[in-house]
């Protein structure tokens, strides 16, 4: 009846799985075909996060801590344990050194595929392409510096099959050689290069997904499993340029105190290099403590929200009471995008991280308020933006922003009638969180649409 756990959690895996089993067992207030059924769901758990790379203590711990959030007797179990499975998230491998050896393994994978992303950043430099006077060539290939060390770093964590690594490789050699042959005709960059160049990397974004969960792409829990992967990621990301930020200003200010110029190496060397292997850097850390970090996004989600609740609705007013609409100039376009990818990345982190079972509370109530004046907002904008395609003609920049805003509309107008379904009429929220899961090919979609098509379709204007 139970699932399996993974092949390398042995019997220190059951042993943890035998106390919560026993904690569970001393309340009254769970039945016996209760048990079992969680049971089977933690198992379940152990399962997916031991495809993704987790040792058995460490999927037993982030299923626990996953557990916890819809089950009280769980959390109170973490909580009790709380010493003990600390201390085997983050001293792994100080038993007989198998962990430890598998962490090793996977640190110097990464570490090799970050001198990799830095090598490829540069060869084209080294071979006479460099970014002065060749920023078109950069624009366009940036996806192909990092995305593809990543993926290959959860393709080989993962141990994928032949068949899914040939098809990723044809997936990002196809993207890559349709965006070099492509005969652009803007100076010194095309309208249509530029919207190829941001929307490629969130496209094959979705390759690396693909790679990220071993090839398992059904079920909207392993998607989620990605997203929280994302936000992390890029909290880690931002975090380790930071860093480097500061690393980079202390170097100047040393070698200045010598009367050395160190800026032209920094610049051609340590800014690229960084750039591209910050980026596997990140998706290790991400991986090796994943229970640790996983609440960050969620955290930041509870803080901002209201923000943004707060701010739109402002806005909106602000309208009203001014009778001023929205001037849609390209600058204007880019802000009001930007603004509700932010409240779409609000809403998402914080579904992923809600208890699914926990009855509606004030913080629903202000995720619907967001959601519905980013509606508002969004549907203004949508106005303002076919008065003036209606006024001046379609070009690129504006076809896209205007698709780019109906794909938000759709999926903000989707969430707020499934929230106040979830309000109103007991709705699971299950629904709401496969409405998002599955609403990702929407965007892998159409970032692929406006990266491949729209070269073709306004001939590499």
């Amino acid at each position: 009846m139970h699932r399996n756990v993974p092949e390398d959690a042995g019997d220190s895996v059951e042993a943890l799985i035998d106390g919560w089993r026993a904690h569970l067992r001393r309340s009254r207030a769970i039945g016996g075909s209760d048990a079992e059924e969680l049971e089977d769901h933690l198992r379940e758990q152990i399962q997916a996060l031991g495809v993704a790379g987790l040792s058995g203590d460490e999927a037993f711990l982030v299923a626990v801590k996953r557990m916890g959030a819809i089950d009280a007797l769980t959390r109170e179990f973490a909580r009790a344990h709380s010493d003990r499975l600390w201390k085997q998230l983050v001293l792994s491998g100080d038993g007989d050194g198998t962990e430890s050896a598998t962490v090793s393994r996977k640190t110097w994978g990464a570490l090799a595929l970050a001198v990799a992303a830095g090598v490829a950043i540069k060869l084209p430099d080294l071979l006479g392409v460099g970014l002065d006077g060749a920023e078109a060539f950069y624009l366009r290939n940036a996806s192909f510096f990092i995305l593809p060390f990543v993926a290959v770093y959860f393709a080989w964590d993962r141990t994928l099959s032949k068949a899914t690594w040939l098809a990723l490789a044809a997936v990002f050699g196809a993207a890559a050689a349709a965006v070099n042959l492509f005969p652009f005709e803007g100076h010194p960059v095309a309208d249509t290069e530029v919207l190829a160049a941001l929307h490629l990397p969130i496209a094959l974004w979705f390759a690396v997904g693909v790679a990220y969960v071993g090839g398992r792409w059904w079920g909207s829990s392993r998607r989620m499993d990605f997203v929280r992967f994302t936000g992390e990621l890029f909290i880690y990301y931002a975090l380790i340029g930071l860093g480097g930020g500061v690393l980079i200003a202390m170097t100047f200010g040393l070698f200045e105190a010598i009367g050395v110029d160190v800026e032209p190496w920094v610049e051609s060397w340590i800014l690229p290099c960084g750039v591209a292997g910050a980026a596997v850097v990140a998706t290790r850390l991400v991986e090796a403590k994943q229970s640790v970090i996983e609440n960050m996004a969620p955290v930041l989600t509870r803080v901002f929200s209201p923000l943004f609740a707060l701010l739109l609705l402002v806005f909106v007013a602000t309208m009203i009471w001014t009778g001023r609409g929205i001037d849609m100039q390209r600058e204007m376009l880019i802000a009001f995008d930007l603004l509700l990818v932010v409240v779409f990345g609000l809403l998402l982190y914080s579904v992923s991280a809600r208890d699914p079972t926990a009855p509606p509370g004030l913080f629903d109530w202000i995720q619907l308020t967001l959601v519905v004046t980013a509606l508002v907002v969004d549907a203004l904008a949508l106005w303002a933006m076919s008065g003036r395609i209606t006024e001046l003609g379609l070009t690129p920049n504006r076809v896209a922003a205007l698709g780019e805003n109906l794909v938000l509309l759709v999926n903000l107008g989707g969430s707020a009638l499934l929230y106040v379904r979830f309000l109103q009429d007991g709705l699971p929220f299950s629904r709401l969180t496969d409405w998002q899961t599955a609403y990702l090919y929407v965007f892998a979609g159409w970032a692929a649409i406006v990266a491949l098509g729209f070269p073709v379709v306004f001939g590499f204007a």
